[in-house]
């Protein structure tokens, strides 16, 4: 299979894992390769409940037809932890505006204080922001994560299956806190937009992205110099690699650049991704691969705007400090005159 077959994402079949030996074998096999070549692909025979997936898009329509004030009554800016709603135009993605709406949901965690000697990343750490507006969202996103959590589990094991090493090897940097933020976004039309940036082209990190679609697409994937569109299936979602598994893999897999461009005029895009990602406290491991492996591999990304770090919490860091200024700058003022 080479690089030049690739005009559309594949279709893999989870179920596959338990069909036995042979059939496992043979997902796992079209699993490396696909992470390797294209590093995108639909997910079906997942297992979460259609039921759950629909009140979660119902849910997240319902909160972006709320009044501007029920909205911005959690803003991200007010929270030090970056979670909350974020207005179209206020994230940057390589120094331009994002043109969506969208809410930061991670892990519920009990916020860090402050103290001198602990690492900066720590402050990621905190709880999130619910709309009083619409009670149930809460509720049902937190289900929905448990549930997503699981199924990037069984992703993240496969992956390590097919890499040649022990299914858990994985488990020393994720358990027993990982680290995850999902998102629930909104792109408005372009009549309501400065531009065609839904999101700049970017990686994500982490191990994996779980992303849900609606019905409207704008998801494209860089491949061999093209873009892939990426438009809904139904029943399914698209998985993507992140950093992490770029670094333990030494660039045998390789966390691959996209984007979303704006919907036509009159339209919009609901999606909600879920970033799984490794401990805070954790460093990326490099694996030994199989010899017919490490002979594939390609090495890190070299990007001088998106350095690559080992270490977590750096690496998270950075992203969100980046991302959002405006948070950064009533909230982590020293971290930035630090750097």
């Amino acid at each position: 299979m080479t690089d030049a077959k690739w005009s559309a994402l594949p279709v893999l079949d989870l179920a596959r894992l338990q069909a036995g030996p042979a059939e496992k074998a043979s997902f796992l096999a079209e699993l490396r390769q696909t992470a390797h070549d294209l590093g995108f692909f639909y997910i079906k025979g997942h297992g979460i409940d259609d039921h759950l997936i629909r009140q979660v898009l119902t849910l997240s329509r319902r909160f972006f037809t709320l009044p501007e004030a029920d909205k911005l009554a959690i803003e991200m800016v007010n929270s030090p932890h970056f979670r909350g709603y974020t207005r179209a135009g206020m994230e940057i993605t390589r120094g331009a505006r994002d043109w969506r709406e969208q809410i930061d949901i991670g892990a519920e965690r009990t916020a860090v204080a402050r103290e001198a000697g602990l690492p900066p990343w720590s402050r990621l750490q905190g709880p999130n922001q619910w709309p009083a507006a619409l009670p149930d969202l809460q509720d049902v996103i937190l289900r929905y994560q448990a549930a997503v959590i699981e199924l990037t589990i069984r992703l993240v094991k496969a992956f390590a299956a097919a890499l040649g090493q022990p299914e858990t090897i994985f488990e020393q940097i994720y358990t027993p806190a990982p680290h995850y933020l999902l998102k629930v976004i909104r792109y408005p039309g372009r009549e309501a937009t400065d531009g065609e940036q839904g999101v700049g082209a970017h990686k994500d990190g982490g191990f994996i992205t779980i992303l849900l679609q609606d019905v409207q697409e704008g998801l494209q994937v860089e491949h061999a110099g093209k873009w892939i569109s990426a438009p809904p299936i139904q029943g399914t979602f698209v998985v993507n690699i992140g950093e992490v598994l770029e670094l333990a893999s030494n660039g045998y897999l390789r966390a691959t650049v996209h984007r979303v461009v704006t919907p036509p005029a009159g339209t919009d895009r609901l999606s909600v991704p879920f970033f799984f990602g490794a401990r805070l406290d954790s460093t990326v491991p490099l694996l030994t691969l199989p010899p017919e492996l490490a002979a594939e591999a390609r090495g890190l990304t070299q990007d001088p705007l998106n350095p690559l770090f080992r270490e977590v919490g750096k690496n998270h860091l950075k992203s969100r400090l980046r991302s959002h200024p405006d948070v950064a700058r009533r909230h982590h003022a020293d971290l930035l005159e630090s750097a």
